[in-house]
């Protein structure tokens, strides 16, 4: 199997036993990415959007670590601790992302690592 590593610090370092994106052949899995300041490791403070952003942006680094852009993103999973802010949640892919938009999951989650209220993870195809 043809699998490496991708890693960023522009982007906060893993909270535990898993790397920031994995490559197999064509594919990057990038792991759930909650609103850490990859600067100092601390959830961001503020409103949901801040958080909604930060976990956005945190992904974006390692879509770029890994050589691609938001038009290689296949598919988005994104968890909420309260699905009230999905709203929120498609103004910062619409801000990000463009038409034809990724494939999309939205999930509501009774918790999150650090009391985060979103994360977001992705799968990219670089074919």
């Amino acid at each position: 199997m043809n699998r490496s590593i991708i890693a960023t610090p522009l982007a906060p370092a893993a909270i535990g036993p898993y790397s920031q994106a994995v490559r197999v052949g064509n594919t990057v899995y990038v792991s759930g990415q909650i609103p850490l300041d990859p600067a100092t490791g601390n959830l961001v403070e503020g409103p949901i959007e801040a958080q909604i952003a930060r976990a956005f942006d945190n992904l974006l680094a390692i879509i770029k670590a890994a050589g691609a852009t938001p038009a290689h993103v296949a598919k988005v999973t994104v968890f909420l601790t309260d699905l009230a802010h999905f709203a929120k949640v498609n103004e910062a892919m619409t801000a990000r992302f463009t038409e034809p938009y990724p494939a999309r999951a939205a999930l509501g989650v009774a918790s999150l690592p650090k009391g985060a209220q979103v994360e977001v993870e992705c799968i990219l195809s670089l074919d």
